[in-house]
């Protein structure tokens, strides 16, 4: 029986059951994969919860993601929390936001248009403080993750985050490993940097039948710097032997929208995750629409991902 892992990615999400149903939902309508008609089971690695007080209400549905920043104010996440770090971690920060030019967000009347391999496409009409609200959610969570910060999201509680989420994914891919198969990681987002991270560097970690990424920065030479093997002789990313092979039996797909701002600048990984100086990655480029490229239940209802995943997971 076909098992999909599921990993969210970067801001607050609704509660555990309410996620997945949106995600399901996203996959399943207008023709989708049938989940229970094709026998397909699946399961949600939260992190949510590590970084931010409370779920959102509600479910996502097909609203968009600022829509939701934008009304939920109890979750946005304050610009004070840079002035606390420095040194190494402050210089990752303002790099990488100073690479995706979140620092000079502005309204969509004022914005350049966006352009890509030298062609101009339109510019992604977002309000400039909804753009600042995601980057700094984008910024703060990445940041605690690869740095592995103490953090706690509400009073009683406190995470080392990474140790914390990498142990929820490896629970979720031991269960997914005793499903009949294939066991397909699907992460979207952030949750493509967790899932490289763990899959990569984390001894132990359960080998899984294929992985699919989906608006990922992984592409990013500030995020793949902080992915380099911890010590002499640890496994962590290199440019030429990427690919985590040995934990991804079969396929990597990556998708992409050319207009998705997570993905940065540098959405393509076949040429940064290679396998003995040969690209593996298959990068799929896949066209949203609307204001946020970035949504996930954008990306669940296009065609060629829906085509990828069915074959990834031999429906």
């Amino acid at each position: 029986m076909p098992h999909i892992t599921f990993i969210h990615g970067i801001c607050n999400k609704p509660a555990p059951d309410v996620l997945i149903k949106d995600w399901r939902n996203a996959l399943q309508g207008d023709d989708g994969i049938d989940f229970s008609g094709e026998g397909v089971t699946s399961s949600m690695v939260y992190w949510a919860d590590v970084l931010y007080e409370k779920p959102l209400a509600g479910g996502a549905g097909r609203e968009s993601l600022e829509g939701k920043i934008e009304r939920d104010s109890i979750d946005q996440v304050s610009m004070a929390w840079r002035d606390t770090i420095r040194g190494e971690e402050r210089a990752f920060v303002e790099t990488l936001a100073a690479r995706l030019r979140f620092d000079a967000a502005v309204d969509e009347d004022e914005a350049p248009p966006v352009e890509e391999m030298g062609k101009e496409f339109e510019r992604i009409p977002l309000p400039g403080f909804v753009k600042r609200r995601i980057m700094e959610a984008y910024l703060r969570d990445v940041h605690h993750y690869l740095f592995n910060v103490k953090f706690s999201p509400r009073p009683g509680t406190s995470f080392r985050v990474r140790d914390e989420i990498r142990g929820r994914l490896t629970k979720a891919l031991e269960e997914g490993s005793r499903q009949r198969g294939p066991h397909l990681l699907v992460s979207h987002s952030m949750g493509t940097v967790i899932s490289y991270d763990c899959l990569k560097r984390v001894p132990g970690c359960p080998r899984i039948d294929a992985l699919l990424t989906i608006g990922s920065p992984l592409g990013l030479d500030e995020i793949q710097d902080e992915l380099k093997p911890e010590g002499p002789g640890q496994p962590g990313w290199s440019r030429t032997n990427g690919f985590p092979r040995g934990r991804v039996n079969g396929t990597w797909a990556n998708i992409f929208d050319a207009l998705d701002p997570v993905a940065g600048f540098d959405p393509h990984l076949a040429n940064d995750y290679q396998e003995n100086g040969l690209s593996l990655v298959e990068d799929i480029r896949e066209a949203n629409y609307g204001k946020w490229r970035h949504d996930i239940s954008k990306y669940l209802g296009q065609p060629k991902l829906r085509a990828k995943m069915r074959a990834l997971l031999g429906l």
